[in-house]
């Protein structure tokens, strides 16, 4: 997960919330936020160890963006359905993100 795409990725914390982000390096980010040093975003601080739960590409650095602030609207089910592999809710996300990129 190392090339010039971006990727959505979704983390378990220790009390079983979930965090979303994007990264064209996802193994390194996570190992940033699970070491607490300064990189580490600020909700994840005090809540590792940390689990990656979900990784999807998302193409450039704006639809990473757009297919994340999508995930992030998600109830926690949906979210939990997504991380289960439930197609039609990334479906609908890919669709929605595309939707607003282009108009």
């Amino acid at each position: 997960m190392t090339d010039s795409s971006w990727w959505v990725y979704i983390v378990r914390c220790a009390d079983d919330t979930l965090y979303t982000g994007i990264s064209n390096d996802v193994e390194r980010r996570v190992s940033e936020h699970q070491s607490q040093g300064r990189k580490t975003a600020r909700y994840l601080r005090g809540r590792a160890p940390l689990a990656l739960v979900y990784t999807q590409q998302a193409g450039d650095y704006g639809a990473a963006l757009r297919l994340e602030y999508r995930i992030k609207q998600l109830d926690r089910r949906a979210k939990l359905r997504l991380i289960s592999g439930d197609e039609s809710i990334l479906t609908s996300l890919m669709e929605q993100a595309d939707e607003s990129s282009s108009g």
